[in-house]
C-alpha cells in the first residue's frame, strides 16, 4: 500500500519549485527545514568550532560525553543549520548524545576544499575540547554524506585518531552523475535531477577532476573506516551512489549496513515531523549511533 505520508509531500514540493537564483535556493531550503520548529525540551547553545560558525544541541538525558558531529546536505552550495536543525536535533535524541552542526563554507564563494578543511577544523576541535575520538560520530546528508566520507579518508590519511562510526543520509559520492539510477529513477524524484547536479558539481569542483577522491568520496580508498551506516530512499535518483559505496566498503573490510527505504525520496529524514517513515529511519539511525559510541 502507498504511503500517504510521503504522497502528501510530494504535492508540496511540487507546489515549492526550486528557484533558478542561488539566493532564493538558499532560502527555500533553508524554509523547507525550519518550518518544522524545535520540540521545546531541545536546548540549543552558539559555538565557534576552530573557527567554524556551529551550533551545539542536547535533548534531556543525553551523554555530554558522546557527540554527533553533523554535515548538512545542499549540493554543497545551500543549506544551513537552520535547514537541518530539526533533523540533527532528533538524532541525537534517538541516540542520547549531544549533536554540533556545523556551517561549513558553501560554493560558489568557497568552492572546494573549503567545506572539507572547515569539517576538519570542527572534528579537531572535539578532539581539543577533551572528547575521545571514540565517542564522537560523524553524520551528514547528501552533499554532506559526500563530506562525510571526505572527512573520514583524511582523518585516516593524516593518522589522526578515527571516530566511532559514521552515518551518512542519500549520500552524494559521484559528481559526474554516472549512476544508473540517474537516469532510471528520475521520473520518480521529486528533489534532485541529473542536469541541478551537474551545475552544482561544477560550481563546488572549481575546475578541479571531478573524480578527485575527496571531492568524490565515490573514487576513495575506503579501507581502514570506522562502521558506517548508509540509508537512502528508493525513489531518488543518488540510490546508486549509496549501493555502490555500500558495495566498496564491503569489499574494503568497513562494516558497513545499507538501508534502502521504500518510497522513499531525497533525505526524508527532514520530514519526520509529518512522516512517519523519517521518525522510523532516525529512530534507527539512533540506534546504531549509540551501539557505535557504547565503547
Amino acid at each position: 500500500m502507498a504511503d500517504p505520508e510521503i504522497a502528501q509531500i510530494r504535492a508540496m514540493l511540487a507546489a515549492r519549485p526550486r528557484p533558478a537564483e542561488l539566493a532564493e535556493r538558499r532560502r527555500r531550503l533553508d524554509a523547507l527545514g525550519s518550518q518544522f520548529g524545535l520540540p521545546g525540551d531541545v536546548a540549543t547553545e552558539a559555538a565557534a568550532a576552530g573557527g567554524v560558525k556551529a551550533e551545539w544541541t542536547a535533548t534531556p538525558g543525553a551523554d555530554p560525553g558522546r557527540v554527533l558531529l553533523y554535515l548538512h546536505g545542499g549540493g554543497y552550495v545551500s543549506g544551513s543549520i537552520a535547514s537541518h536543525r530539526h533533523m540533527v536535533a532528533e538524532a541525537g535524541r534517538q541516540a542520547g548524545i549531544r549533536t554540533l552542526a556545523l556551517d561549513y563554507r558553501l560554493a560558489p564563494e568557497d568552492p572546494f576544499p573549503a567545506g572539507l578543511e572547515d569539517a576538519m577544523a570542527g572534528y579537531r576541535f572535539l578532539l581539543d575540547s577533551g572528547i575521545a575520538p571514540g565517542r564522537i560520530a560523524i553524520g551528514g546528508d547528501s552533499a554532506g554524506g559526500g563530506l562525510t566520507l571526505a572527512l573520514l579518508v583524511s582523518l585516516r590519511d593524516e593518522g589522526l585518531p578515527l571516530p566511532g562510526c559514521a552515518w551518512v543520509v542519500s549520500p552524494w559520492i559521484d559528481l559526474e552523475q554516472l549512476g544508473e539510477s540517474m537516469a532510471s529513477l528520475a521520473a520518480v524524484d521529486p528533489m534532485i535531477q541529473g542536469p541541478y547536479l551537474g551545475e552544482i558539481a561544477r560550481a563546488y569542483l572549481n575546475g578541479a577532476d571531478p573524480r578527485t577522491p575527496l571531492a568524490a568520496p565515490l573514487h576513495a580508498e575506503l579501507r581502514g573506516l570506522p562502521p558506517l551506516l548508509i540509508q537512502v530512499g528508493a525513489a531518488e535518483v543518488l540510490l546508486d551512489d549509496s549501493v555502490r559505496l555500500a558495495a566498496r566498503a564491503g569489499a574494503a573490510d568497513v562494516a558497513v549496513t545499507l538501508e534502502v527505504w521504500p518510497e522513499m525520496i531525497h533525505v526524508w529524514h527532514l520530514f519526520h515531523p509529518v512522516l512517519a517513515a523519517g521518525r522510523r529511519a532516525l529512530a534507527g539511525a539512533g540506534r546504531f549511533l549509540r551501539e557505535g559510541l557504547a565503547g
